[in-house]
């Protein structure tokens, strides 16, 4: 089974025609498991610069993925991520993955996602460019996107790499 923090983010099945904002590069960089390279990851900001979602929104982390991922995969991985971050409790990952569960679909390798923390922390879903839509709890934003960028995630090199230090 693959890692984690490599399953997470998949999008809704609709989709309306918003393009992801332009926004300046902050650091990217690749996640591998074993021998598989999973994805290629970016995170963007208005500036370039990152030190915290509120003050950097809006935040884009955009992925893509290099092998075929289910749903459920997704689902799974980001549970047990913010099982082990240990920021949020076990009903607000409970309600968020049902959440999940109507909005994400399958990827297949070449796929690009993202999701964009707005300025209200609300998190905006985009499949291949296109918007998918938007999951609007206020604690999902900084609880999803820590999966990459907080100091204890299960991908460090990452990190850094998405945060453009050694």
């Amino acid at each position: 089974m693959l890692k984690p923090v490599s399953l997470v983010l998949v999008l809704l099945l609709g989709g309306n025609a918003y393009a992801i904002p332009d926004l300046k590069t902050v650091g990217e960089g690749s996640y591998r498991y074993l021998f598989w390279q999973l994805y290629d990851a970016r995170l963007a900001t208005v500036d370039g610069a990152f030190s915290d979602y509120r003050q950097n929104a809006p935040v884009l982390l955009e992925l893509t993925y290099k092998r075929d991922i289910t749903k459920q995969q997704f689902i799974d991985a980001t549970v047990d991520e913010w099982q082990k971050l240990g920021h949020s409790s076990e009903a607000q990952q409970q309600q968020w993955a049902t959440q999940l569960q109507a909005l994400w679909q399958d990827v297949k390798a070449g796929d690009r996602l993202a999701a964009l923390l707005l300025d209200d922390g609300r998190v905006q879903f985009y499949f291949n460019g296109t918007e998918t839509g938007v999951l609007d709890d206020t604690a999902f934003g900084a609880a999803f996107f820590d999966i990459w960028l907080h100091p204890d995630t299960s991908a460090p090199k990452l990190r850094r790499q998405l945060l453009a230090v050694n």
